[in-house]
């Protein structure tokens, strides 16, 4: 999800800069995790005492499917929401769908870029940068991105920083 001046699309103008969505295997690994927890939920809260109570206590067995089928959805809308765009003195990286929050990171003020990689996110080949700054409220995290894509924002983010950060 690009977007760019309306006369050149895919370019970024001094107002509007051009934003980069997470990649489709963060959506995939966020409701594979969905499936895996509920189904333990359903298992746990509906089957298992059904078997010992009989068939009426496994009707709650329908409130985690429920559960399943709408986060199916809301998982899809917050990762829509999630993208970030490089300018040439900040990071901006926008989130959420309710309560939308825009984090802008001076390159000058980061103190440190990581790259962060779990086992499940491993699996799924992806990684998420994390950005440190002097203050820990803007503290900001970019997850689910391919980890070529992740190396390359680290290295760029830190090679600004260093840049930035030489006249303070």
């Amino acid at each position: 999800m690009e977007t760019g001046s309306p006369d050149r699309p895919g370019t970024a103008t001094e107002d509007e800069p051009v934003w980069t969505a997470l990649p489709p295997g963060l959506l995939r690994m966020r409701r594979l995790l969905l499936v895996v927890w509920l189904g333990l939920l359903t298992l746990a809260a509906g089957l298992l005492p059904g078997l010992l109570a009989g068939p009426a206590w496994a009707a709650f067995a329908l409130l985690p499917l429920a559960l399943t089928v709408w986060g199916w959805s809301l998982v899809e809308r917050n990762w829509r929401s999630w993208r970030y765009a490089e300018r040439a003195d900040d990071l901006l990286i926008n989130r959420g769908v309710l309560w939308q929050q825009q984090t802008i990171v001076p390159y000058g003020r980061m103190q440190l870029v990581e790259v962060t990689s779990g086992p499940v996110e491993r699996h799924f080949g992806l990684a998420s940068v994390q950005l440190h700054t002097a203050a820990a409220a803007t503290d900001a995290t970019i997850p689910g991105l391919d980890p070529a894509e992740a190396e390359r924002l680290r290295d760029r983010l830190s090679e600004l920083g260093e840049a930035r950060s030489a006249g303070l």
